[in-house]
């Protein structure tokens, strides 16, 4: 029940409700609004639902005056202080006592579907509510029952920081404009020098021996007397005026055939 100290709030407030006397439960099955004279309410006023504490209270009241006609208080929905119908969403039944501890199980009734919907979710919302405020007061009282974490020194102990000793990062190599790192010389490798800038591909004087010649020449040297040196000619221009030479004369045409 609500304590002594609390506010009340208002959870929802509805104009028009009709209260139904229905007959006794003869059975387990679920109420059907049916079985109540729907046409002729027994009391039609205004309800309204307030909360004190962790209790919900429906209250009906005269539309005028404000008189409290009935109340019902609620400790836990759904439950059996507030029950639906089995043929229709609009109505539910409801347990009303007085201040003596009387009970009585009375119909109520909604003429719009909006007003039933908002009696069921605000009922909803408010338990959904006390259940949040349950769960935290129990975790609040684990955490103070439980072992507390000591994350503070003890006697005699310290502790190591090394700063300014990260690892060295290898530095990036230099990539080469088609994207690709250039690769080191082969070991024991050596690269050709660069020709002069002075000498030009007219003044280039031919061998005619090739190297392999030149080995030729030195295995065959071994057995023969005989040695064969192959020396350029003095005139860059002897193999050509030698092989314009060799080439035979045209012969003239004879003149008694017809110029066409």
């Amino acid at each position: 029940m609500a304590t002594e100290g609390e506010y009340e709030s208002i959870l929802c407030v509805k104009p028009e409700v009709n209260v139904y006397r229905i007959p006794p439960r003869a059975s387990n099955r679920a109420y059907r609004a049916a079985d109540w004279k729907l046409d002729a309410p027994d009391w039609s006023g205004r309800m309204r639902i307030t909360a004190k504490g962790k209790v919900a209270f429906i209250k009906l009241e005269d539309k005028v005056s404000g008189e409290l006609f009935a109340q019902a208080p609620v400790n836990e929905y759904p439950g059996i202080a507030v029950e639906t119908v089995s043929d229709s969403s609009r109505y539910f039944v409801i347990r009303i006592q007085d201040d003596n501890g009387r009970s009585a199980f009375i119909g109520v009734g909604f003429g719009d579907r909006g007003d039933a919907f908002d009696f069921n979710v605000s009922l909803q919302d408010h338990f959904k509510w006390v259940k949040q405020e349950t769960e935290l007061s129990k975790t609040a009282q684990l955490g103070d029952s439980g072992p507390k974490l000591d994350l503070g020194f003890k006697e005699g102990q310290t502790i190591t920081l090394n700063i300014g000793q990260g690892k060295k990062r290898d530095k990036p190599r230099p990539q080469g404009a088609g994207g690709f790192g250039l690769l080191p010389p082969p070991p024991g490798g050596k690269i050709a020098p660069p020709p002069l800038s002075g000498m030009s591909n007219h003044n280039t004087v031919p061998q005619t021996g090739s190297p392999t010649t030149g080995c030729l020449l030195d295995l065959d040297s071994s057995n023969s007397n005989t040695v064969v040196q192959s020396s350029p000619s003095s005139d860059l221009w002897g193999d050509f005026t030698s092989t314009t030479s060799s080439v035979p004369p045209q012969q003239q045409k004879p003149t008694n055939w017809i110029q066409f």
